[in-house]
């Protein structure tokens, strides 16, 4: 089974900042449908994730790397508007 962690001042700036909680984005690996791609944009001195997927209705971006077995959210957010037609491009439902 999958084990999630996070930093909890992350965290909670996290939801103060986009009004979504690190326990809320788990649910979002959870969908069959998740999109997700090597965020490379910058070296951060290690490999980051980024996935698409719903939870509760909802599509969230999650921004995440993987720490040995365990996988490390770095920010989750409601998906923007070219993201939501991304995920939709991707999964023909």
């Amino acid at each position: 089974m999958i084990e999630f962690e996070w930093d909890n001042n992350k965290a909670t700036a996290n939801w103060r900042d986009h009004g979504v909680t690190f326990q809320h984005a788990v649910k979002a690996f959870s969908d069959h449908f998740a999109v997700e791609w090597i965020d490379d944009r910058e070296n951060y001195g290690e490999e980051r994730f980024n996935l698409l997927g719903i939870c509760e209705g909802v599509i969230l971006h999650v921004t995440y790397t993987e720490r040995g077995e365990n996988i490390r959210i770095i920010s989750a957010r409601r998906a923007q508007k070219y993201e939501q037609k991304y995920y939709y491009s991707e999964n023909s439902f």
